[in-house]
């Protein structure tokens, strides 16, 4: 239908299909739909346009539903006494006032239902009953998913359930056995489909080839790590006056996207360090991007991150940090002061030219750990004191209680525990600066030196502090003069 076509956007299939299933209002209609897909493929959105908008015979109408939210229902109570009152409502709104209803169980959900829908303006006509995140009906009583599935027979009424959820069905199905449903997939957007849907909805001032440029840019920078279609939509509305700048400005024309590209660069790369955290609102991130400071430097919670950590824990997570992003055969290069000639195309490989922050943590063993934690300690540290045990807490165990630090190995394994460090660069910046590093004159403007160049490409090395004397003449003792 031309109206939906121009509302819903790349999900002609599935409308198609909801809409031979519905038929027209008074016919019977499937009893239980089940529809799943991943966030933001568009399940609710579909759903809702569908029931308000629907067109039969030229005549747009609303088919009588009720749309509840299972998060917020989180009992079987407050499930069953939404669903009964919004159907009072509709039931009753031409006489304007209706007395809210009680429900207990499921038995007497079926026999009001049946009070309910048995009026004047609910009798010829199908009930739909939509219940969203339809998952968390496992973590309920056991009858209430195959009551919903088979309330139709129940209740004798014609009425469907529509159950929008995350998982597939074969997560739902009781070992019972229940009433199949109808079960249709919503698959992902893709890159084209995300195109088109942002592009779509334009800024009338200026033109649409302009702004599906800037789509096409936006979505080279953030499809990798974000296709959620509420994230990118955010972001297209956050750093569009950024990227029209140049034109407003008279300094660009529309077609001039090399130049606005140059603009917009820096602020994506803001953007990128808060996909999905939302620590600033948007106008203050637009007062943000009005200022003249360092475009790279992020002001958002991670640029003030500050967690209170024993000494030695500081260390620890430091130096987990540098063998999470580090591959280990560096180690010796960086950390011994007599490690010999590397040959330079030997040590740089074709794959490590992707920066490692972009390929995530690495795993690694306790005993690399505890090398690299040794070589970075300012002071004289026996190998066993005071970093397994402070105040009588297990340093490491702390740090991975605090999810700073995650086990991928077990303890029991022959080979020994493996870590990886959860935290980014600004939260170790943040600790090396307040905590560590100027603790020592001097370490400052080395140190954030190397974190500008350990952030700009491939993540080197950091050579912390003055190593230990007890590592002998194999330590790296460069100390900057």
């Amino acid at each position: 239908m031309p109206h939906l076509e121009n509302v819903v956007l790349c999900r002609e299939s599935q409308v198609s299909t909801l809409q031979s299933l519905f038929g027209e209002r008074h016919h019977f209609s499937f009893p239980s739909i089940f529809i799943y897909g991943h966030t933001a493929s568009g399940k609710t959105y579909v759903i809702q346009t569908l029931l308000k908008t629907l067109e039969c015979f030229g005549f747009r109408f609303q088919l009588p539903h009720v749309f509840v939210n299972c998060v917020e229902c989180f009992t079987l109570r407050l499930l069953l006494e939404q669903i009964l009152n919004k159907l009072n409502h509709l039931s009753s709104s031409e006489d304007g006032c209706s007395a809210e209803i009680t429900c207990e169980t499921f038995n007497d959900f079926v026999r009001l239902f049946k009070q309910v829908t048995a009026a004047e303006n609910l009798k010829d006509q199908t009930v739909y009953i939509v219940l969203d995140k339809a998952e968390y009906l496992r973590d309920m009583e056991a009858n209430l998913l195959p009551g919903f599935l088979r309330l139709q027979e129940l209740a004798d009424r014609n009425v469907t359930v529509l159950f929008l959820s995350e998982i597939v069905w074969e997560k739902f199905r009781p070992n019972t056995g229940c009433f199949e449903p109808f079960v249709l997939y919503f698959p992902d957007y893709s890159i084209g489909n995300l195109q088109k849907i942002l592009s779509h909805y334009h800024p009338p001032e200026y033109s649409a080839d302009f702004y599906a440029a800037y789509i096409n840019i936006l979505l080279g920078v953030f499809y990798t790590v974000c296709r959620d279609l509420k994230e990118l939509r955010h972001l297209a509305v956050l750093n569009f006056p950024k990227y029209c700048e140049p034109v407003v400005k008279g300094e660009a024309s529309e077609r001039d996207t090399r130049k606005l590209w140059r603009n917009i660069e820096p602020h994506l790369k803001k953007a990128m360090q808060t996909v999905y955290l939302r620590e600033v609102s948007s106008s203050q991130w637009e007062k943000l991007q009005k200022d003249d400071t360092d475009p790279g430097q992020l002001k958002g919670l991670s640029a003030h991150t500050h967690v209170e950590l024993p000494y030695y824990s500081k260390f620890i997570l430091i130096a987990a940090y540098l063998a999470s992003y580090n591959p280990a055969r560096t180690d010796k290069r960086f950390f011994l002061k007599h490690h010999g000639k590397i040959k330079k195309t030997n040590f740089l490989k074709k794959h490590e030219k992707t920066s490692n922050h972009l390929l995530g943590p690495k795993p690694f063993p306790l005993d690399r750990l505890l090398a690299i934690l040794y070589s970075i300690v300012d002071s004289r540290v026996a190998p066993t004191a005071n970093i397994f045990s402070q105040n009588g807490i297990h340093a490491i165990t702390s740090l991975v209680t605090l999810q700073l630090l995650t086990l991928v190995g077990h303890d029991d394994q022959l080979d020994g525990p493996k870590y990886k460090c959860t935290v980014s660069l600004d939260f170790i910046r943040a600790i090396a600066r307040w905590s560590v590093w100027l603790c020592r004159p001097g370490w400052s403007t080395v140190v954030r030196s190397w974190l500008t160049a350990t952030s700009a490409s491939q993540v080197q090395a950091v050579l912390l502090l003055q190593p230990p004397m007890w590592l002998g003449s194999q330590a790296h003792t460069t100390i900057p003069g």
